[in-house]
């Protein structure tokens, strides 16, 4: 059983995610799928911060031209790819192999890695524009100005990642199977939510 979940910038979907792995009592990989990355080829992980969940159309372009489709870490770490891509590559194979075990993944495309899996249950995360607003303001001790525009840029960033790697459209209620505002329901409720759906699909 896997539960991935892609958020809105603001929608406290990483604090949803945590709640939930420990109500599960499994793991739970966001940034540490960053730090796994860096780790394994031996780049730094604030380097690899840079590109993170941020995507060009270079490797579909790569692979148009006759590249395996089948994604490696060999692949992935050949100099000519470019650094957006050798992150997606390498945590493309760190998903797939921390996968093997229960968990919790947020963000990097990981409804999409794991489509072929029948026990990943896809989760959006949204909320209200100005409850997201009032979050990032308290957080990041920003105006309200500048909490939209940092929400604008942050969810136009995953857009973009996903629509360059996966196929669907990020935000599309038709590829998840289950939306969750969280603006309505808080943190505890919309991972119990999430709990209770997992108990409805038998995969716990």
């Amino acid at each position: 059983m896997v539960v991935t979940i892609a958020r809105q910038y603001g929608s406290c979907g990483k604090v949803i995610g945590e709640a939930l792995a420990k109500r599960l009592n499994v793991d739970f990989y966001d940034k540490e799928l960053l730090n796994l990355a860096a780790k394994e080829s031996g780049i730094s992980p604030e380097f690899f911060e840079k590109f993170d969940e941020k995507g060009t159309n270079s490797l579909l372009y790569s692979l148009s031209l006759g590249a395996s489709a089948t994604i490696s870490s060999e692949y992935g770490t050949a100099p000519e790819v470019p650094m957006n891509d050798r992150l997606f590559l390498l945590q493309h194979d760190i998903i797939r192999r921390v996968s093997e075990k229960p968990c919790v993944i947020v963000g990097r495309c990981a409804d999409y890695v794991l489509a072929d899996r029948q026990d990943c249950v896809r989760v959006f995360i949204c909320s209200d524009p100005e409850k997201r607003v009032e979050r990032i303001c308290r957080l990041h001790h920003l105006s309200q100005d500048k909490a939209r525009a940092a929400i604008k840029k942050a969810d136009k960033n995953r857009a973009n990642y996903y629509n360059s790697y996966a196929t669907g459209k990020w935000g599309d209620p038709n590829i998840y199977d289950l939306c969750i505002n969280s603006g309505t329901l808080g943190i505890e409720k919309s991972a119990a939510l999430i709990e209770q759906y997992l108990k409805l699909r038998g995969l716990i």
